[in-house]
């Protein structure tokens, strides 16, 4: 009975031990967002979490109130003092969070840049939704079509510093330079800042201030859907053409009611999985970040680790998708 008592004392020791190594073994990864209480980053959360589980890691999932620079630097502070593994964060200035991501660099955490991306300087690695040229050219050749290639155009933005935003943005002016846009004209960018209440006042200022709008843009999920509730509320459905980037869940409605013939997106529960597959892989030691290194991100599958247009290196997610009355109902469940 003594013999049983001791061996099995041993095993549980042994299964105790085990578990204590296999939970040391694990990571934290922190995602900071660009603020709480916004759909597309609440659901890159999701999916980050899915990744993290899967590779044994945990999940710190912070952002300040509103998208500021100053919140997300204070956080990152709070993240170095916690002594955390890994940072994913979506910039909401693509210089200013240099200095706070490299004095993490130096306290040996990995830093993965997501969504909007932060300079070269501050990161591993950025892990990007879809080629930047690609998404600005698709929201012009939409608006294009819908209103038949003549009249005035805005783009109502997220924050004026915000990286991704800026980017497109300039590939839309690019794409605006072909000869078959010439009876097209854009009139103004503004900002929403990615607040909802300012979004909506931003597009009631545009239809005050260009009484001859014919379509807006707006790339940025918290944008189009307060711009198709200023559109609708303003009476001016079927007047005014909208696109950009959306939520299929927050979209649906404006797609059916026509405010908004077709818009785009990337599933953001993907993107999150991917950013913090590649930070859980940092820290692993499985890839380094960098340009040429192949991985399996998880249940995404194969990639490639490829140069950047800032110079650094970058994972491409994969194409946005169009979405429109044919589709909408596939989708309005599932983000």
């Amino acid at each position: 009975m003594k013999k049983l008592f001791t061996l099995l004392l041993v095993i549980s020791v042994g299964i105790f031990l085990m578990s204590a190594n296999a939970f040391s073994e694990g990571h934290t990864v922190a995602m900071v967002v660009k603020n709480l209480g916004n759909p597309f980053m609440d659901a890159c959360g999701k999916g980050a979490e899915e990744a993290l589980n899967e590779l044994g890691d945990t999940l710190i999932f912070q952002g300040p109130a509103t998208p500021t620079v100053e919140g997300q630097i204070e956080i990152i502070e709070n993240l170095i003092a916690q002594k955390v593994d890994a940072i994913c964060v979506t910039a909401n200035d693509f210089d200013a969070l240099v200095p706070v991501l490299k004095k993490a660099m130096d306290n040996g955490i990995k830093v993965v840049s997501f969504d909007s991306a932060v300079n070269a300087g501050g990161r591993i690695v950025h892990v990007n939704q879809a080629d930047s040229e690609q998404i600005g050219k698709l929201q012009v050749q939409a608006v294009a079509e819908m209103i038949n290639f003549e009249g005035e155009i805005a783009i109502l933005s997220a924050g004026a510093t915000m990286t991704n935003q800026n980017t497109w943005i300039e590939f839309m002016k690019k794409e605006l330079e072909d000869p078959k846009y010439d009876k097209m004209e854009l009139v103004t960018i503004v900002y929403g800042d990615d607040l909802r209440d300012k979004s909506y006042n931003e597009a009631m200022g545009l239809f005050k201030s260009y009484p001859n709008l014919k379509g807006i843009i707006s790339p940025t999920t918290v944008g189009i859907s307060a711009t198709a509730k200023a559109i609708f509320d303003a009476g001016l459905v079927g007047k005014i053409q909208l696109t950009g980037l959306g939520l299929p869940s927050e979209m649906a409605e404006w797609i059916h009611n026509d405010t908004c013939t077709a818009m785009f997106l990337w599933n953001p529960i993907d993107l999150g999985y991917l950013a913090a597959n590649v930070a859980g892989l940092l820290c692993h030691g499985d890839i380094t970040g960098s340009e040429g290194e192949k991985f399996t991100g998880g249940k995404m599958g194969e990639y490639t680790i490829v140069k950047a247009a800032d110079g650094g290196t970058e994972v491409l997610l994969g194409p946005p998708f169009r979405f429109d009355k044919s589709n909408i109902d596939d989708w309005k469940d599932v983000y």
